[in-house]
């Protein structure tokens, strides 16, 4: 059997803030946006750059249900993990950019790793692993 998780979908507050965020400050790629008119929503997916395979859903929240967990999609836990084969050019670079670093860079024994507040405010780790793992 062969599976990988393909998207994780990131309720988000609106769509081109959202594209910008990703695009413009963490430097996703825009891997399509497509308008659904039977359902008024859109198909709205990035990707880190790379030559990862997981993508994010950017799935604008539809309710009031669904905004109240606009950043808050994991209880105040880091969400993703955002690879790097270059931890300090992305930390740097993500730093110049405006990105909220909350926990400072340390040295972990899985690898170099910093968190970090998207524009909602879901944690994420910025990672370097030196042991090779995903």
């Amino acid at each position: 059997m062969n599976q990988a998780l393909a998207l994780i979908a990131l309720v988000v507050r609106d769509y081109d803030e959202a594209i910008n965020f990703y695009v413009n400050t963490l430097n996703f790629v825009l891997v399509e946006d497509s308008y659904q008119p039977e359902q008024d929503k859109r198909w709205v997916v990035v990707k880190p750059a790379g030559d990862g395979n997981t993508s994010l859903l950017l799935a604008r929240a539809s309710n009031a249900h669904q905004q109240d967990y606009v950043g808050d999609q994991a209880g105040g836990r880091v969400f993703l993990f955002l690879r790097t084969d270059d931890f300090w050019r992305d930390y740097k670079a993500l730093a110049a950019r405006g990105v909220e670093f909350v926990r400072e860079p340390k040295e972990a024994p899985y690898g170099t790793v910093a968190v970090f507040k998207d524009l909602y405010g879901n944690l994420w780790d910025l990672v370097q692993f030196t042991d090779g793992r995903a």
